[in-house]
């Protein structure tokens, strides 16, 4: 099997050797970008499995790269590692589109484990499944959300959280348990990044009012969708 290849954007040079060394000891296949030019020049020339990279880059920072990815491919995991340990920055980087941010410094098995989960989900295919949503047609897999003629494109985590609240319709669900089974974790930041993704999911389902996302205050959420008899 081929090795999984990684795009690694650190600017950094030592960092950037010893996290790569890291790589290769781990039979992965790595290029290299020291600036956010670079980074999207080499993604446009090669199809990556993952990709590793920094915020505060020459040139173009991370977060522009992740946007200007996210906008034809909404698939690849992309993992920060940034200096930054601001609330405002991980949420940022995780509602533009990262799966993960860890914040420097951060020890090789952490990040060795991080990215083999989010290779291991990203391999997995499922079959094409298509969820009717009051008026709504969804499709995960395609990661779209469509209303009438209204076809709306989600992002990855979007589609994530959608599809965990269409298996739970009408159920009570903690924060916790949401956090958990979307992203993974249960943190503090990513508590508030579940809060904007939620207000996003109010806007995509407004169309219908037979479908509302409740907020129990000091509880969590139920994604509550009316049938026709009622």
């Amino acid at each position: 099997m081929p090795a999984y290849k990684i795009l690694l954007v650190e600017d950094d040079e030592a960092l950037k050797l010893i996290v790569k060394n890291n790589l290769v000891q781990n039979h992965y296949d790595v290029l290299t970008a020291e600036d956010g030019h670079k980074a999207l020049e080499l993604y446009n020339n090669n199809n990556f499995d993952l990709i590793i990279l920094d915020i505060t880059l020459p040139e173009i920072d991370g977060f522009q790269v992740v946007k200007t990815i996210r906008k034809k491919d909404e698939q690849t995991p992309i993992i920060f590692i940034s200096d930054s340990s601001s609330t405002e920055d991980k949420i940022t980087g995780l509602t533009i589109g990262g799966d993960d941010y860890i914040t420097k410094p951060f020890s090789m098995e952490e990040l060795l484990l991080k990215i083999k989960i989010f290779l291991k989900r990203s391999q997995i295919k499922p079959f094409s499944t298509t969820f009717k949503i009051g008026k709504y047609i969804f499709q995960p897999e395609e990661l779209i959300l469509t209303i009438k003629d209204n076809v709306r494109s989600l992002t990855g985590k979007e589609a994530e959280l959608i599809k965990y609240f269409t298996e739970n319709t009408n159920k009570t669900l903690s924060r916790n348990e949401i956090l958990e089974n979307v992203w993974g974790s249960n943190d503090y930041f990513l508590g508030r990044s579940l809060d904007v993704f939620i207000s996003r999911l109010r806007k995509y389902f407004a169309e219908d009012p037979s479908i509302k996302i409740i907020n129990l205050h000091g509880i969590g959420f139920r994604f509550l969708v009316k049938s026709r008899e009622e």
